[in-house]
């Protein structure tokens, strides 16, 4: 068997990576910086001879629709039909829960990954597609973009987020077996208020910015209800909890 995973330096990529690497099984990672470009195509057929399986966790750098439609359209397209002529199997990809809701209600970013996984599942070809919730280590991110004069400001939202090392077990556990030519969902432990759970990334930090909940504050931009950030109850349920996690990178 010989894997490609695209996006193989990224958060959850490095990591998947690292895995096949110490299970010793084949693998190629398809990066810009390795000399492939799924957007362009560029590099991508040598990349995927006598491929199996590909997984997919690149990402846009681009947050608004038109630039991430742009991005997903043209990269999901090319790696299926590079990879019906090198003969791959499985195509695996990496989405986010709630796309589904928020691409309904908001569009945007959203939107753009769920044309994606149209794309995969009107194609033809055996897929597999892994929901996960946001990860632990975004939740610095998600303060930074809500910080508005030193007050990180927040959609009144529940959150139930998973570690990046789970999304990696999750994204390969679904690659090493059949296509599921389906949506599967997986969650952390813990499911939190979004004000809650970074306020304590933040104090672990010691970082001095106040946190409020808003209820005019929005998510990257998208206005949120409640429970558009959680998974539905068959959610495949991960074992890495927020506290065990904090108390490592802290």
């Amino acid at each position: 068997m010989k894997i490609v995973v695209v996006g193989g330096t990224g958060l959850i990529g490095s990591r998947i990576s690292a895995r096949l690497a110490h299970e010793r099984i084949p693998l190629t990672i398809a990066t810009r910086g390795t000399g492939v470009n799924s957007f362009t195509g560029d590099g991508l057929a040598k990349a995927l001879e006598g491929a199996d399986t590909v997984i997919d966790v690149s990402n846009s750098s681009y947050t608004d629709y038109r630039g991430a439609r742009e991005f997903f359209y043209a990269s999901t397209l090319n790696l299926l039909s590079y990879g019906a002529a090198a003969g791959v199997r499985h195509h695996v990809a990496l989405s986010v829960v709630g796309t589904e809701r928020l691409a309904r209600s908001e569009g945007g970013y959203f939107a753009a990954k769920l044309e994606q996984e149209r794309l995969l599942r009107t194609s033809g070809r055996a897929f597999s597609i892994v929901h996960g919730t946001q990860f632990f280590e975004f939740l610095l991110s998600i303060a930074d973009e809500a910080t508005r004069g030193g007050v990180v400001r927040l959609a009144r939202a529940l959150i139930q987020p998973i570690a990046a090392d789970d999304v990696a077990d999750a994204v390969l556990g679904i690659a090493l077996g059949r296509p599921t030519m389906s949506i599967t969902e997986h969650a952390g432990a813990d499911r939190f208020r979004l004000d809650h759970v970074v306020r304590t990334r933040l104090g672990a930090r010691d970082d001095p910015r106040e946190v409020v909940a808003d209820p005019l504050a929005t998510y990257f931009g998208t206005d949120l209800a409640e429970e558009d950030l959680l998974p539905g109850g068959d959610a495949v349920i991960m074992p890495t909890r927020f506290d065990d996690w904090l108390r490592r990178v802290a």
